[in-house]
């Protein structure tokens, strides 16, 4: 069912106000997500028209957009990566760890997201993976998916890296060496290594010339400005937060689902767009996840909105360790044999769109609304232009 409201309307009703006000402060990749979340299911991107067998009921389903960062299409790309992973999960303890940075690197970050969302990824991975090798903790190699969120509740910026982590290691010779009963790495001793290591980094890019400074940030292009503000951060505990070991595989699948393909708020989330203002609900986690309603002026909540779109070609999700691309399924595989456990069966997926979302989102989108009769395709739409009037035809949502 359609919420009540949805980003798109929100574009659609103020978005070339927005564009005309912010001008060249907009990026080209903000202004592609906003015409594409605008022209996602509408005639603008064409569809099909669809009849029913039985009772003749006629109605278009028109095209996504397809883009990751808009909230009515990762439903399917979320389901399709799930099932994925499902043959990957083994029959061991997963935990959650959270890495996050200071919200003076924050500020970095947003004026220089794919170096240092980069930097995230990786010292985040580096020391999960060097203190399981350490002989001291786990002594073996790790695997991990971590993913990568840049807002909070209120949508304001706070990049952080969720990695879900298997509770062992694959030990040089073949072995797999079990975590203790609970308990994965000490997350005093990862919070230090992970400090060490980002800032490191950090002073790499720097040192590079990969890192660009201006407006309250541009006195950090000199060394001796951004070695000051460096110095503060050197002395504070970074926050590494881990969960306690989840219940079992579908528990891990189910966790992952909430986080792989999230954008950063959700049109369930979205309450009214009046005068000029938006008003939706968020948990404050800080009064033990309080429900709440936040109301912004229509412009903020866009601006907001849009802090979070993600450069071009960044991956956003990442394997590390024995889950790395490259090894997993060599290494699963001696996993597998070390575990005693036999090779997953491939499940073999339906060529065809609608049953494939059947089978992965457990929703059929071929009954009639009207009989439940079968819906087949009756023709083509043509796209329509952007500024044409809204077409009033029934409309097939697959959200």
């Amino acid at each position: 069912m359609r919420p009540v409201l949805e980003v798109a309307d929100i574009f659609r009703r103020h978005g070339d106000a927005f564009r005309a006000v912010q001008g060249s402060r907009l990026s080209q990749a903000q202004r592609r997500v906003m015409a594409a979340i605008e022209a996602c299911r509408t005639a603008v991107l064409g569809g099909h028209v669809e009849q029913c067998e039985d009772c003749g009921e006629v109605r278009v389903a028109y095209n996504s957009c397809r883009n990751r960062h808009c909230p009515k299409c990762q439903g399917l790309a979320r389901a399709q990566w799930l099932a994925d992973r499902r043959a990957e999960l083994l029959p061991v303890p997963y935990f959650h760890l959270v890495f996050t940075v200071p919200a003076p690197l924050a500020a970095i970050a947003l004026q220089n997201k794919a170096v240092v969302y980069d930097i995230l990824f990786k010292a985040a991975a580096e020391t999960v993976r060097t203190i399981g090798a350490d002989p001291k903790h786990l002594g073996a190699e790790t695997g991990m998916i971590a993913i990568l969120h840049s807002w909070g509740q209120t949508l304001t910026h706070h990049p952080h890296v969720h990695c879900i982590v298997p509770g062992g290691g694959l030990a040089p010779d073949g072995r797999w060496i079990a975590c203790r009963p609970g308990f994965f790495l000490p997350v005093h001793v990862l919070s230090r290594l992970y400090r060490r290591l980002f800032l490191e980094r950090l002073l790499d890019a720097f040192g590079d010339g990969r890192l660009n400074f201006f407006g309250n940030l541009a006195a950090l292009a000199e060394p001796a400005a951004f070695a000051r503000h460096l110095a503060p951060l050197r002395r504070i505990a970074w926050v590494v937060y881990a969960k306690r070991p989840f219940g079992g595989a579908e528990q891990v699948l189910d966790y992952l689902g909430r986080y792989t393909h999230r954008v950063a708020i959700a049109n369930s989330r979205l309450l009214a767009c009046e005068d000029g203002h938006v008003c939706f609900r968020w948990k404050d986690y800080r009064a033990r996840d309080k429900a709440k309603t936040m109301t912004l002026a229509v412009d903020e909540f866009i601006r907001r909105f849009l802090l979070h779109v993600l450069p071009n070609q960044f991956r956003r999700i990442r394997h590390f360790g024995f889950l790395g691309n490259a090894c997993r399924a060599a290494k699963l595989a001696r996993i597998r044999t070390a575990l005693a456990l036999p090779e997953p069966t491939p499940v073999a997926q339906p060529a065809d769109y609608r049953e494939r979302y059947a089978l992965l989102i457990g929703r059929r989108i071929d009954l009639c609304p009207c009989c439940g009769g079968r819906m087949v395709e009756a023709g083509f739409r043509v796209r329509t232009p952007r500024n044409s009037p809204p077409d009033h035809h029934m409309r097939c949502d697959t959200s």
